[in-house]
């Protein structure tokens, strides 16, 4: 091809100077061609652009870790920055790095449940609850709890025979009259409730016990398959009795995924992995007011693109985690005639947090061990870079019939 654009631009010197056509046709095959070999450099496509020659910034692992033979720290790469993005460091995946980060996030789960498993509280009464109160031998002020002591309530709704806490958290007894009886325990009532009686009655004997437990709740919404609110009673209510009064995980449900809201605060909480280090969730009590909400999976899904078989937003299993070669297996794998394996990243973070990408030499059969360890989280973006005869040949590809335009028009004009 060049020899041939060679010989149209020596015919072009030899033309007449009228032959306008050709001179023309000769020219716009020579800026084709300089374009052609300028595009070379700038191959059309998505991909990864880094630079390298950066000392890393990680601390050594261990006795010669972290440095080369000659006793001087690894170089890593880094993100190209553009006018719109900052650089970002590359962080190089292996074995080691795999395993430091497993490590942290036990760590971190082990602070969480630290965190979250203080000694159940014993229930106090509050606004709602329903008291039974026998005084014995005093049948006459069983009077005052009605004519439904002995019937069931009809709907729902109605309390259950006995003596209601008001909203103040106040109840009315007979010659006891009003006592606040809010943030008290069943036997601090009895008590309470014995010396108010005794100015009445010769050592009163008193008893009571909650009717019906109304005050407290729990909130329990998302991927469970009666979502609502749950009662909190006098025994301790722990997560997975949350859980499992509302009727099971669904089965979209993620379940190293459990936003827990107590006072204003979210936590983050994976079952998964408290069960696969040893840990029971049965330790994780839930306060009254306390909102539980079990995400669904598919709003933790990974994006996988670049060269792979079939780009997909990929889902995690039913226990919730997904790793890196599960997030590969599900879009197809990678493309084995356009694919570069050594060119597989990571990207993580968000606007309002610090990016995080990590970079995967694929090539290594070690490399793939690594890939079934490394876990995903939600959002992140797993991409696959094209290999340089990939982007050459596209560049060709949309080229080459401009080149074929101008020469058809040379001949024409010639």
């Amino acid at each position: 091809m060049l020899k041939r654009l060679k010989k149209l631009s020596v015919q072009a010197t030899h033309r007449p100077r009228g032959d306008r056509a050709f001179r023309l046709s000769s020219m716009g095959v020579a800026v084709v061609l300089c374009s052609m070999l300028g595009a070379c450099a700038v191959a059309p496509g998505m991909r990864m652009m880094v630079s390298g020659g950066k000392t890393a910034q990680r601390a050594p692992q261990g006795a010669g870790a972290g440095t080369d033979a000659a006793g001087t720290p690894p170089t890593t790469q880094v993100a190209d920055a553009t006018p719109a993005t900052p650089e970002v460091a590359i962080t190089e995946l292996s074995v080691d790095v795999v395993r430091r980060m497993q490590e942290e996030r036990v760590e971190k789960q082990q602070e969480q449940v630290k965190l979250l498993s203080p000694a159940p509280q014993p229930y106090t009464v509050g606004a709602g609850d329903v008291l039974q109160i026998v005084v014995w031998d005093h049948p006459e002020i069983a009077a005052a709890m009605g004519s439904t002591q002995s019937q069931q309530s009809t709907r729902p709704g109605d309390p259950t025979s006995g003596f209601v806490v008001d909203q103040a958290g106040d109840v009315t007894f007979p010659y006891a009259g009003t006592l606040h009886v809010a943030g008290m325990r069943t036997e601090e009532v009895q008590k309470h409730l014995s010396a108010a009686l005794g100015k009445y009655f010769v050592k009163p004997q008193v008893t009571v016990r909650m009717a019906s437990y109304r005050a407290h709740e729990v909130y329990v919404d998302g991927e469970v398959r009666n979502p609502g609110v749950v009662a909190v009673n006098d025994v301790p209510l722990s997560l997975y009795e949350a859980v499992a009064r509302a009727g099971g995980f669904s089965d979209t449900a993620d379940q190293s995924d459990l936003v827990l809201v107590r006072d204003g605060v979210t936590h983050r909480v994976d079952l998964t992995r408290m069960l696969a280090s040893g840990t029971s969730p049965s330790r994780l009590y839930l306060k009254p007011g306390d909102l539980l909400r079990v995400v669904a999976r598919d709003e933790n899904d990974v994006y996988v693109m670049g060269e792979v078989n079939k780009p997909i937003s990929a889902i995690p299993r039913r226990t919730g985690r997904i790793t890196l070669a599960d997030a590969i297996a599900q879009a197809g794998s990678v493309n084995s005639s356009t694919a570069d394996a050594a060119q597989m990243f990571v990207i993580r973070g968000s606007l309002s947090g610090t990016p995080q990408v990590f970079h995967l030499d694929g090539r290594s059969p070690v490399a793939m061990l690594v890939a079934k360890e490394f876990d995903l989280q939600p959002k992140d973006v797993v991409y696959v870079d094209g290999n340089g005869l990939v982007r050459f040949n596209r560049v060709l590809t949309l080229l080459i019939p401009a080149i074929n335009a101008g020469l058809t028009a040379g001949l024409v004009a010639k």
